[in-house]
């Protein structure tokens, strides 16, 4: 990371925001008056950011006079204006100048959150929020400026069909039917957000435990939070789910279990099956972030996380449920993008989507702000009779990754709490009424 002269550079930025409407479009989201401590400069930021997020393009000299209603602002205008001969197009490349402007936002965003926290400290030294702390710093940490011109379709010819021809690398949920609908399973690098939907007693801690044993099986490590369950009642299920001793049989069967775990990691040295539990509503993304890495700082490298469940993450963003969820749900997403391995979680489904076959989308709590983050979304129901047969229903809501239509049936062993696809079950019938309803005004 480069060093940069502050008051130097302070010139510079506001050089390139009065000059370049490109730069200033980029880093007009990040860039506050409260980072300068050139008082002439903070002040002209001011009038630039407002004007732009009014106008959307840079004033003009004699539209930032108009802003000038009094004699100090006129001579501080007048001194940034002597600023500019100063730094009259600087040697900087694109590159150098994104950077640079990078490195000097979030220093000075890292700065200003440590003088505010000792500030509220020194105010309150009993009542200091520290999830509301750890979001600060997170947004101040998390400046960037990307100058990535992205892909190009038409002159990247070769690269494109290059990419095209190599399947994304995946991990096998071991369900052949989603495994089928997600184009071979979990994205293995990460950058994705999976969720399973369904009402309360569903099953859905079932399905995640059951989808990390799967994965666990194939040499991998997971890591699963768990906000609903201790850890104690979380292994025993999951013990029982490997073994196929029921859980009330566990104990009577020390010996055996002992047995069956030691040779079960035998030829996976790299498996791992790492069970966390946090209170419910005590943890934030940011506090999870923090967790995760701990873990890898140890030396595991985790190919999932599995999250039980995003409802039960505590939020201090948004004034109510369906921005608290939202925010929560982009974190999760976020940081499958930074540890780069997928991240699976769960969601209640709201009181429409209670004893509905095959949920909708709109039946997912907090649906708005979910569905649009979430990259998969899979539904989880009981017809009638379903629970007594011991089945649930899988559907999918919301797929990125391929067809989002069709559903199969999961037997369930409530003795053991396994999960398994029954292969007879599959139904992937698309000619709903919509789809009729547009068959026949194509063919019309």
């Amino acid at each position: 990371m480069p060093k940069i002269d502050h008051g130097y550079y302070e010139k510079i930025i506001i050089y390139k925001l009065l000059t370049d409407e490109t730069y200033l479009a980029s880093v007009v989201d990040h860039v506050e008056s409260r980072f300068f401590d050139d008082k002439n400069i903070a002040c002209i930021i001011n009038i630039i950011t407002d004007f732009y997020q009014t106008r959307s393009q840079i004033p003009t000299t004699s539209e930032i006079k108009s802003y000038l209603t009094t004699d100090e602002l006129k001579q501080q205008f007048k001194v940034v204006v002597g600023y500019l001969r100063d730094v009259a197009d600087p040697d900087l490349n694109e590159d150098e100048l994104y950077e640079n402007t990078e490195v000097f936002l979030r220093e000075k965003a890292v700065m200003k959150t440590l003088l505010s926290v000792s500030e509220d400290y020194a105010k309150e030294r009993d009542h200091i929020d520290t999830s509301l702390v750890l979001d600060k710093f997170d947004k101040a940490c998390g400046i960037t400026l990307s100058v990535d011109k992205g892909f190009d379709l038409f002159n990247e010819v070769d690269r494109h069909i290059e990419e095209l021809t190599q399947r994304d690398k995946t991990i096998p949920t071991t369900w052949p039917w989603l495994d089928e609908k997600l184009d071979g399973g979990l994205l293995e690098d990460g950058r994705a957000l999976y969720v399973f939907a369904g009402e309360t007693n569903i099953g859905k801690s079932i399905v995640l435990g059951n989808l990390a044993i799967n994965l666990a099986s194939q040499n991998k490590s997971v890591l699963l939070i768990s906000l609903e369950m201790s850890e104690k009642i979380y292994t025993k299920r999951l013990t029982s789910s490997i073994s196929s001793i029921p859980i009330s049989e566990l104990a009577a069967n020390a010996d055996d279990l002992r047995a069956q775990l030691i040779s079960y990691k035998q030829g996976r040295d790299k498996a791992r099956l790492l069970v966390k539990e946090f209170p419910p509503n005590t943890i934030t993304a940011n506090h999870l972030k923090g967790f995760i890495k701990k873990v890898v700082s140890s030396g595991i490298e985790l190919d999932c996380i599995v999250l039980d469940y995003v409802n039960l993450l505590h939020s201090t963003m948004g004034n109510n449920s369906y921005e608290r969820v939202k925010h929560a749900t982009e974190k999760l997403r976020a940081l499958s993008y930074e540890f780069e391995c997928p991240i699976v979680t769960a969601t209640q489904l709201n009181r429409q989507g209670y004893n509905e076959a095959n949920p909708s989308l709109d039946t997912v709590s907090e649906s708005i702000g979910l569905a649009a983050t979430a990259d998969a979304i899979f539904s989880l129901w009981q017809e009638e009779e379903d629970a007594e047969l011991g089945v649930m229903r899988l559907g999918i809501m919301k797929n990125r990754f391929g067809p989002n239509f069709g559903s199969t049936v999961m037997r369930v062993d409530y003795n053991t709490l396994t999960v398994a696809e029954d292969p007879d079950a599959v139904s992937d019938d698309i000619m709903n009424d919509q789809a009729e309803d547009m068959l026949g005004l194509l063919s019309g």
